[in-house]
């Protein structure tokens, strides 16, 4: 296998094509440290590259080299000190050297292989595989998007896209094909012209009439156009359709008296690594920001990352927030609807079957997917059993799983939006 290496520089003097082979190469590495990173960063450094860390040993590569073996002839300067046959004494133990860093107990070691990858590259790794599940192609409101493809090679078309080759090479053929059998006399002609000059130099009369000829078939050829308007060739650059589904995203938190401040950071820091993956990955998406005690309200951004608004706890108030603006802004013939619901699971007693007939009669049948995540290290709560007849009912598009830490963060979001194989 051959392999084609683009030595030309770009910014900050790398080789972007050995780059991606490189990231390609170590990926595994890469996407454990990201996943790493992920799980202790805070929730306003979830964007910036990282520094990734390789075992000098997973770097190497097989070298070709010449094995031991053969004689050897080699030359030694004389000295002073020694003379042949002398045995030279091992030097005394117990050094007066010092070294800074401490004893190793393996033996050999390495270094590891230390380099940045960017943000993007970054986000690039941590939302790999990842998407929303069962997005459809739904009625389409004439906001269609296009995209620009090549199609081919044309004869007509803008001077700034003509294609240079194609061109030379179709002005090189058809200049064959004029002067071909024109090309095949002048040299015949010629050959005959030599022969004349060197076996009969005294026949004037033949040799005048062969450079005669010779200079009406130069004249020929040379009458042939370099370049014609019909070798002219274009690259066709067309517009092709490029239908986006719309889709919505209703992000619903608990922020009542229940959850702690480390319980609502788990639940913000979710929902910002949400946010950052559906802004990233899908042009046409709405997100829906609802917070939620006793009662429910739509917000912004920045009231829904950063505002302190607490309360008791009623999280049916949010699923019915959620159900009217559906019904008002998000038709379901038009909208691919999403929704993650984020609470420690207290609720209020009554409220939890109420919850579950709302999902089941009003919200699940309409919506793509819907996540329960529940945050809490303690046994669940009644809201987590009301959930799960909720998902014995919608297996397909509903799913809940439970964080205890911050470090399951990223591997609930990666098993609730791992790309489904399609059948």
């Amino acid at each position: 296998m051959s392999y084609v290496i683009d030595r030309r520089l770009n910014g900050k003097n790398k080789s972007t094509v050995n780059r991606q082979r490189f990231l390609r190469r170590y990926r595994e590495h890469i996407k454990k440290a990201v996943e790493e990173a992920v799980s202790r960063r805070s929730i306003t450094d979830m964007e910036h590259g990282e520094q990734i860390s390789i075992p000098g040993r997973d770097i190497d590569e097989p070298v070709l080299h010449h094995g031991r073996g053969g004689k050897q002839s080699i030359v030694h300067p004389g000295n002073k000190e020694f003379t042949a046959g002398e045995r030279i004494p091992r030097p005394p133990g117990g050094g007066a050297g010092r070294g800074a860093g401490k004893a190793s107990n393996t033996g050999e070691g390495m270094d590891e292989f230390v380099f940045q990858i960017t943000q993007e590259e970054f986000l690039d790794f941590m939302f790999e595989d990842l998407e929303l599940p069962n997005l459809v192609k739904r009625h389409l409101t004439g906001a269609d998007t296009f995209k620009t493809v090549r199609a081919g090679i044309s004869n007509e078309g803008n001077p700034s896209r003509i294609n240079i080759v194609r061109t030379l090479r179709s002005a090189h053929a058809r200049r064959i094909a004029l002067s071909g059998s024109s090309r095949a006399k002048l040299k015949a002609a010629q050959v005959e012209l030599e022969r004349l000059k060197r076996e009969e130099p005294d026949n004037f009369g033949d040799i005048q009439e062969l450079e005669a000829e010779i200079s009406k078939l130069h004249a020929r050829i040379n009458r042939v156009p370099f370049l014609d308007t019909f070798d002219l060739k274009y690259n066709l650059l067309v517009k092709q359709p490029n239908p986006s589904s719309k889709a919505v995203m209703f992000c619903l938190m608990d922020v009542s008296g229940s959850m702690t401040q480390a319980t609502k950071d788990i639940a913000k820091r979710f929902f910002i690594l949400l946010y950052l993956f559906l802004k990233r990955n899908y042009d046409k998406i709405d997100v829906v920001f609802i917070r939620h005690h006793t009662s429910a309200k739509e917000v912004d951004e920045e009231e829904f990352f950063y505002s302190r608004e607490t309360g008791g706890t009623i999280v049916s108030s949010a699923l019915k927030l959620m159900q009217e603006v559906m019904a008002e802004r998000y038709p379901i013939n038009e909208w691919n609807i999403y929704a993650a619901q984020a609470s420690d699971g207290d609720n209020w007693n009554d409220d939890s079957p109420i919850c579950r007939d709302i999902l089941i009669k009003q919200i699940m049948p309409y919506v793509q997917y819907f996540t329960y995540v529940e945050i809490t290290p303690r046994e669940h709560q009644a809201l987590w059993f009301e959930y799960e007849q909720v998902c014995e009912a919608f297996a397909d598009t509903f799913a809940q799983q439970q964080l205890v830490s911050a470090a399951d963060i990223y591997p609930v979001f990666r098993e609730l939006f791992q790309r489904r194989l399609t059948t």
